[in-house]
C-alpha cells in the first residue's frame, strides 16, 4: 500500500517549506493567521531562532506558538504548568498552537469516599 503525499491546503510539504511566513500566514486557519499577521513576540523569536540553528534539547513556555512549516520533525518540551512534555512535531500539527498538544489539567480519579463523606462512615474509628 502506497502511503499518500501529505498536503496542506492544496501545498506540498516541500513548497510549505519554501514559503515565507506571510505566504503561511495567508493559508493558515484563520486564528492562526490573526496571530501571525500581529507579529511574532520576543519569545517566539528567540524560540525560532534555537529550532533554525538546530539545538538538541529545546524547551520552551511560547504554549501560543503556531506550529510552522519549518517546525516539522522537530522535538519541542514545551511547559504544562508542572513540567515540560516532550512533542515530536508531525506534518498534521500545522496551523495548530504548541499548547494544544500539552495538557495541563488531568482527568479527576475518584477512589473511595473519605471519612466523613457519608452517614456511615462516622461510626468508623479514626486512626
Amino acid at each position: 500500500m502506497v502511503k499518500k503525499e501529505f498536503t496542506y491546503y492544496g501545498k506540498r510539504l516541500d513548497e510549505l517549506k519554501k514559503m515565507s511566513l506571510n505566504e503561511f500566514a495567508e493559508i493558515a486557519p484563520s486564528r492562526a493567521r490573526r496571530s501571525l499577521r500581529r507579529g511574532l513576540t520576543e519569545q517566539h523569536k528567540i524560540l525560532l531562532k534555537k529550532i533554525r540553528a538546530k539545538e538538541d534539547d529545546i524547551k520552551t513556555h511560547c504554549r501560543n506558538m503556531v506550529i510552522l512549516p519549518e517546525m516539522i520533525g522537530i522535538t519541542i518540551r514545551v511547559y504544562n504548568g508542572k513540567e515540560f512534555v516532550k512533542i515530536v512535531i508531525q506534518e498534521d500539527m500545522l496551523g495548530h498552537y504548541l499548547g494544544e498538544f500539552t495538557l495541563t489539567r488531568k482527568g479527576v480519579k475518584h477512589s473511595a469516599p473519605g471519612i466523613g463523606a457519608t452517614r456511615s462512615s462516622a461510626a468508623l474509628s479514626v486512626k
